[in-house]
């Protein structure tokens, strides 16, 4: 059954494969998506000039402009489309790159469809408006939920979306420690293998924005458990 706020969210699918594009479109248009179609980075490029899609989906081997190449370009833009990786490779170098170039989530080839709609759905959640608009705070650290801005003292944060969900989530359960499970389902919604380093990666991120210039750490690590956002 077509889910209401899925037909009102448009994906858009970025794969050169014409076999694969045509199957993740018919599989969308049947789960109430509207579905935007490109071949290749320059092409997505020049849909994203005429069309704003809730969300990417992006193969990342591609002629001419590939998926990790597209990823950065839109970043280094500002743009914050949710972008969901798909690649054949399954080394966990491959996957951080992706995650390096700006991406949102990946999904290795080949995978499950049930799988690929809830990681869609997990990403298209994170961009609905937040329930509460009040102002989160941990020492001199502020985020604004609803106007999705981040700010250390004085200076701005520049933060992905994926790193502003994760900050959020741990200020929203400030002194409290986390479980990576608990984050995994509650941002990327579901638990990834143990060997994953997609959290490591983006807590890595969060500390370099949140102590550049010599700010006190907020975002600590308790061994064998998860994390923890606290002033030190």
């Amino acid at each position: 059954m077509t889910n209401a706020v899925e037909s009102h969210r448009t994906v858009l699918v970025v794969e050169d494969d014409p076999g694969v594009r045509s199957t993740l479109e018919q599989l969308l248009r049947f789960e109430g998506y509207h579905v935007l179609v490109a071949a290749d980075g320059f092409s997505a490029l020049s849909v994203l000039e005429e069309r704003r899609p809730d969300l990417a989906m992006v193969d990342v081997v591609m002629p001419g402009l590939d998926g990790l190449e597209l990823c950065r370009m839109l970043r280094r833009r500002g743009e914050r489309l949710p972008i969901l990786v798909l690649t054949a490779r399954h080394q966990i170098g491959d996957r951080v790159a992706g995650l390096d170039a700006g991406a949102d989530d990946y999904l290795a080839k080949p995978f499950a469809t049930e799988e690929l709609l809830a990681r869609i759905r997990a990403l298209l959640r994170r961009t609905d408006p937040p329930a509460d608009k009040g102002l989160l705070r941990a020492a001199d650290l502020t985020l604004d939920p609803t106007a999705r801005r981040a700010e250390r003292g004085s200076e701005s944060l520049d933060l992905t979306k994926t790193e502003f969900d994760v900050l959020e989530l741990l200020l929203r359960h400030q002194g409290a420690v986390l479980t990576r499970t608990q984050i995994y389902e509650r941002i990327w919604g579901y638990d990834l293998d143990s060997s994953s380093r997609s959290l490591d990666v983006y807590i890595g991120y969060l500390r370099r924005k949140t102590e550049q210039g010599g700010g006190e750490r907020l975002i600590h690590t308790v061994r064998n458990v998860g994390y923890t956002i606290r002033p030190a």
